[in-house]
């Protein structure tokens, strides 16, 4: 599929709804942009949370998730070495 869009006057470009659609960008979702010589591809990327979804059950959420997460990277730092 090829359309033409116009650059406005900041550089953004709109991406129509049905290429979006097919190949999963979402809302607030994150691309990938690279140049492939005089290219821009803009590359969907795969929300982790949506990756992870029900991979792991959760009884209770820590009440401080920074605080768990750091608490967890020290251990897992702690354990490499």
């Amino acid at each position: 599929m090829k359309v033409v869009v116009k650059v406005d006057e900041k550089g953004r470009i709109l991406i129509p709804k049905d290429i979006r659609e097919n190949v999963g960008i979402k809302e607030k979702s994150y691309v990938r942009v690279t140049v492939e010589g005089r290219k821009i591809v803009v590359e969907a990327l795969e929300s982790v949370a949506d990756k992870y979804y029900g991979a792991f059950k959760i009884d209770k959420w820590p009440e401080d998730l920074d605080h768990f997460l750091v608490e967890a990277v020290k251990k897992w730092w702690l354990q490499s070495i």
